[in-house]
Formats: structure tokens, sequence, C-alpha cells
């Protein structure tokens, strides 16, 4: 079983993940009602077993928590994969959200990089900060050696945009992580 569990504790947040790429239960609890309804999201459509809970300064605001999520989540994925031997290694979705349509792809090639062309036309959903999800995304991609790119195409509504960017990031990883075979994809034959 592909799988690894990661626990971070700091000053602002304590984090504990356990995740596994077969599937499993999903169970996610951050104190921030959305980011916990993205993330479930987020390993539904990745097929993933997921279990997270985050304590974090949310007397503050919620960027401690979701970056340090970010961190985490990213670690166990890492660990998850191993020499990635086998793995599609890439991946690509759009999801559209009723006027939002938006696109990911990714490469599990161990060089972190994050484009991330999202604007949000609102500030807030509910008491998530839209902002939050770049530096999710940045946090996921550094820590799990992802290059990842996303794209909002159009759509006027941030529960909409982020809603499809966490979509189309679980539909790219479930492809990404995939078995295709028994090398390791890359001309260099390491990633």
């Amino acid at each position: 079983m592909r799988q690894a569990s990661i626990q971070r504790t700091t000053k602002e947040t304590d984090v504990s993940v356990a995740l596994c790429l077969e599937g499993g239960e999903i169970s996610v609890s951050t104190g921030i009602g959305f980011f916990d309804h993205m993330l479930t999201a987020l390993a539904f459509y990745a097929g993933f077993g997921l279990e997270l809970s985050a304590l974090g300064d949310l007397h503050v605001d919620g960027h401690h928590t979701v970056e340090d999520v970010g961190i985490v989540l990213g670690q166990a994925l890492r660990e998850a994969l191993g020499d990635k031997k086998g793995i599609r290694r890439y991946g690509m979705a759009f999801v559209p959200m009723d006027e939002a349509l938006c696109r990911t792809v990714l490469d599990l090639s161990s060089r972190p990089y994050l484009v991330f062309d999202a604007p949000m036309p609102q500030p807030m959903i509910g008491g998530y900060d839209s902002c939050l999800t770049e530096e999710f995304m940045r946090a996921l991609s550094v820590n799990g050696g992802i290059t990842l790119h996303q794209k909002r195409e159009y759509g006027g509504n941030a529960h909409h945009i982020t809603e499809a960017l966490f979509k189309s990031l679980g539909l790219a990883l479930k492809e990404a992580v995939g078995i295709a075979g028994g090398d390791i994809i890359s001309t260099k034959g390491a990633l």
C-alpha cells in the first residue's frame, strides 16, 4: 500500500495527516469549514484515503492553518509515492462549476514549481480568505515535489472557482499517481 503518516507541530499549528493513495475513508477537520469541504473534495476526486486534522491559531486568521496543511499533505504525498516507479507522472483535468471553468496540469517531477493564474472576484468565501488557495497550492507543490499549473479559464464566483481548482487538482493527481507500468517515466531514469 502506498501510504504515509506525517505530523508537524509548530507554535502556530498542529497538523496530522494519514494518506493512502489506494483509497479509504476521508475525514477532515481544520476548523475552517470551507477548507474542510475543499480538502474532502480533493481526496474524493483523487481516490485517496485521507485522515487529516489541524489545530491552528485561527484567532489570528486561517493563513497558518491552510499553509501548514499544504506542507504536511505535500510531504505525505511525496512519502507515499516512494521512488515513483511505475506512476503515470503527469495529470491534467478541467472542471466546470456553474459559470466557472478551471484547469489543473501537473507533473510529479520532484521539481516543485507553481504557476497559479486564478484571480478571485470576492475576497472571502464564508470564513475562508480566498487568497489562501494559492498559499495552499504553493505549500503542496513545494513539499510534494510537484510542478503545478492552475488556471481559472473564466468565472465570477470565488466559491465556484476555488471548488473547481480543488476538484481538478484531485482528478489530475488521480491520473498522475496511477500505475502505468514498472518503469520510472523519465528519460533520466529517475524522478
